[in-house]
This record gives C-alpha cells, structure tokens and sequence, in this order.
C-alpha cells in the first residue's frame, strides 16, 4: 500500500461567505496541489473538504497521513465518527451533527484508505500547512472578486 502524505487547509472570508480548500499530496517526495472553493461557505467546511478532495484525487488504496490545523477535522476523524456513524449522525447531545453531508462524503471517500489524522498548530512554519493555507486563501479571495 502506498504511504501518502496529505496535507490540508480551509478558510472562509465570512463565516459565512466565499471559501477555499488548499490541499498537498505528497508521494516518494513529490507533490501535487490541488485548491477548490464555494461561494458562501464556512471554515469548517472548507477544512473538511480540503481532505475529501485530496482523498478523491488517490487512484488506489493508500495508507494516508492526514495533516491538518483543524480540530474539527483531526478530532472528527479521530474521535467523533465512529459514534456519529453508530448514533444515525447525532452528537452525543442528541442533535444533528454539522456538516454531516460532507462527514457522509469523507466516509465513502476514505473506506478504501488506512487514515492517521494528525494535528499541526496552524500558522506556526509547518511548510506544508503554510503552503495549504495560502492556497485556499487565494481561491476564497479569487471568488469574492469575482463576486463583487
């Protein structure tokens, strides 16, 4: 199985408002970019599509390593999905989890990898995530120009 790395970023200009995705895929040393976005959308979102995209680009079955300075996202994956999945997309307080067409999304993208998600502090010097964040920031940008 293939080890990749994925590195993944988010930003909404708003919250709501225009968003971007910026994300890396890194293979044998090499690497691939890839950004996206919606008009009006939140961070959250825009973190948790980030990694979906990234998944959906993978050909075959990997290994990844999801890297990430999104709670929401490391904390989902790691810890929340399972008992969303079990409790019908409820949290543990009963109500419907956010964003929970994009978890369904991620779930069906991600069952034929192995996934680590990982925690970086965000705007720290992480390369990666500081090349993820310029990214998704330039694509929510580019779609508020457009708009205006």
């Amino acid at each position: 199985m293939k080890k990749i790395n994925l590195y993944s970023d988010g930003s909404s200009l708003g919250n709501p408002g225009p968003g971007g995705y910026g994300t890396i895929l890194e293979f044998n040393g090499k690497q691939k970019e890839l950004s996206g976005g919606e008009d009006n959308t939140t961070n959250n979102r825009m973190e948790l599509k980030g990694v979906i995209e990234g998944l959906k680009a993978l050909k075959e079955p990997c290994d990844v390593h999801i890297t990430s300075d999104s709670t929401y996202v490391v904390k989902g994956i790691n810890e929340w999905l399972s008992s969303w999945i079990k409790n019908n997309w409820k949290s543990s307080t009963k109500k419907p989890v956010k964003n929970d067409d994009l978890w369904k999304e991620y779930v069906e993208v991600s069952k034929n990898h192995k996934i680590l998600a990982s925690w970086v502090k965000g705007h720290a010097g992480h390369e990666e995530n500081e090349r993820c964040d310029i990214l998704a920031k330039e694509f929510a940008q580019n779609i508020k120009e457009k708009n205006e």
